[in-house]
């Protein structure tokens, strides 16, 4: 007898997979795109980047896409925006679509990784073949003040899940893209990089969680885009991840952490890193 997960499975209206893809025709419908060439998960700070990318084809209320919820954190946008990109990075003459995901799920919402996934299997079956997964994070280098970004090299997930289900291996071992990096360092050669580490949340990390992420070989700290890059890699995409310094995380500094210092180091932090972002874009 099979389990709950595959009777789940095989039910097109429980299937991620088919959720994802009924999401895909129905974004089509409503913004006028067939097809999306990259995508981006614009996280604290990041959200200005979508406006220097190119014009504005349509923005949609990601809940009349099937699986999308409504965002439950303040400074977290709740629409799904196509742009079309500004200038030609293929040569070909032809216009590029930017799918630009405002709605992201994180996984101490509650919903499931499902939820947390979704957004990244509707892209890939929207067409996108690139993903650009942004966050705000503390930062474990006393070096990097708030307003640093920095490119994640690896990560290290401690959630203690997956958005893979049953027997389902892939590889990882270059999740997040060298030839990006480079070429965001064609942009700005100064950009550092760093490993990122994925807690569960919702609360902030300890001092001691902290020294252990350090211990681990994190630099960074957060609570998205891992489980995100896995379930990416898993339908093949490219991706390049790149975190916002918003805060020294606990016990780094000798400052309380508050939601509201995050979402004032991401404005603070916003038209240079938008338009570092969107020029990186425009590149790949």
């Amino acid at each position: 007898m099979g389990s709950e997960t595959d009777a789940a499975m095989a039910d097109p209206a429980t299937d991620p997979f088919e959720v994802a893809r009924a999401s895909a025709e129905r974004l089509a419908e409503l913004t006028g795109v067939a097809r999306h060439d990259i995508a981006l998960v614009l996280g604290s700070g990041w959200g200005g980047a979508a406006d220097l990318l190119g014009e504005t084809v349509a923005e949609v209320p990601a809940t009349q896409l099937p699986g999308f919820h409504a965002p439950v954190v303040v400074g977290h946008g709740g629409t799904i925006r196509s742009v079309r990109i500004a200038g030609d990075g293929d040569g070909d003459g032809e216009p590029r679509h930017a799918l630009v995901l405002g709605a992201r799920t994180h996984f101490y919402e509650g919903r499931g990784v499902r939820a947390v996934a979704h957004g990244v299997r509707m892209a890939a079956a929207a067409g996108a073949r690139t993903l650009v997964l942004t966050n705000g994070c503390g930062g474990l280098d006393p070096a990097w003040a708030p307003g640093t970004p920095v490119l994640i090299s690896d990560h290290i997930n401690l959630t203690a899940a997956s958005p893979l289900e049953g027997a389902t291996f892939v590889d990882l071992t270059d999740l997040y893209s060298p030839r990006l990096r480079e070429l965001a360092r064609t942009v700005d050669p100064d950009l550092p990089e760093g490993v990122y580490v994925q807690f569960r949340g919702p609360h902030y990390e300890t001092p001691a969680e902290v020294r252990m992420a350090r211990t681990m070989g994190g630099d960074l700290v957060g609570m998205s885009t891992a489980l995100e890059a896995i379930a990416a890699r898993h339908v093949g995409m490219e991706i390049l991840g790149i975190s916002l310094v918003t805060n020294p995380a606990a016990g780094v500094s000798d400052e309380a952490l508050a939601h509201e210092d995050v979402i004032a180091a991401g404005a603070a932090a916003g038209p240079r890193i938008s338009r570092l972002l969107a020029d990186i874009v425009r590149k790949i």
